[in-house]
């Protein structure tokens, strides 16, 4: 059985391991993920060594790859589609208009509306050839000693990192409460899109993009030695976006020609009209 067959398939595992209305016998049990998703684990937790998402990170931080407005990017997006899939009909543009709609009906701000819209853009990733390992799935601190917390934690022995000490204590190459900011974190679509966006959007929505993936820490508690005070002021903005992340979707289907003026309004007023990726 090979990993994941399309990226909905973590998502859906992520929403079940978190339901809410879970029996208690459940928690942390995933001895029922389909091997596709174990498979997946196996093959993130053995690749995504320190060095690894430190080359990513100098690869695609440099934003040289091509330029795109952000409506173009989502229907760019919107090509990573598996008709195989038997549990959605729903395109990657539907998708991220649903939680930016859960958002926006809650009345939030537009940043925070745009976050929901935007927050997945950096699968355009799994598009140009990375492997799906290196794209979705739970992030987390390379370069010290890894969390129980982290989902399929025992796959992490056949990490070349697990050998090396300096990389096996608690703090690591790390100082205590130090800020997230100095931590190498796991390479994915959330710090890929982080770099994208960075430089348009607050600061809240810069940390939801960022750590939303981030469950070992925003859901479990982990790696708060590593936060500074405005690390963890800061997650309380992606403690609240989590859910609209979750849990919006619906039944209906959001249609993209009639919401695309009210969203195009907001894009333009935080980013130009070519972004580069």
């Amino acid at each position: 059985m090979g990993p994941l067959q399309n990226p909905e398939q973590w998502d859906d595992f992520v929403k079940r391991r978190y339901d809410p209305n879970r029996k208690k016998e459940e928690f942390r049990n995933y001895e029922n993920a389909t091997p596709g998703v174990r498979e997946f684990y196996r093959l993130n937790h053995a690749h995504q060594t320190h060095e690894f998402a430190k080359a990513k990170r100098a690869q695609y931080a440099s934003l040289s790859k091509t330029k795109m407005g952000i409506w173009e990017a989502l229907e760019y997006l919107n090509t990573l589609v598996d008709d195989s899939d038997p549990d959605t009909d729903l395109s990657q543009i539907e998708h991220n208009l649903q939680t930016a709609e859960a958002i926006r009906r809650d009345g939030h701000p537009d940043w925070f509306q745009l976050a929901g819209l935007v927050h997945d853009l950096g699968k355009v990733l799994w598009l140009w050839g990375e492997p799906q390992w290196a794209v979705v799935g739970d992030t987390f601190p390379t370069g010290c000693a890894y969390s129980d917390k982290i989902v399929f934690h025992e796959f992490f022995a056949a990490n070349p990192d697990a050998a090396k000490p300096e990389f096996q204590t608690r703090l690591g190459i790390y100082e205590e409460n130090g800020g997230l900011d100095q931590v190498i974190m796991s390479w994915g679509h959330d710090e890929y899109f982080y770099h994208v966006s960075k430089n348009y959007l607050p600061e809240p929505a810069q940390y939801m993009i960022r750590y939303h993936s981030f469950y070992p820490a925003h859901r479990e508690g982990a790696y708060d030695y590593l936060m500074n005070d405005h690390d963890r002021e800061m997650f309380q903005w992606v403690k609240a976006f989590n859910p609209y992340d979750l849990y919006s979707k619906s039944e209906g289907k959001p249609d993209p020609a009639e919401l695309r003026p009210y969203y195009q309004k907001i894009i333009d007023k935080y980013f130009p009209r070519q972004v580069e990726f």
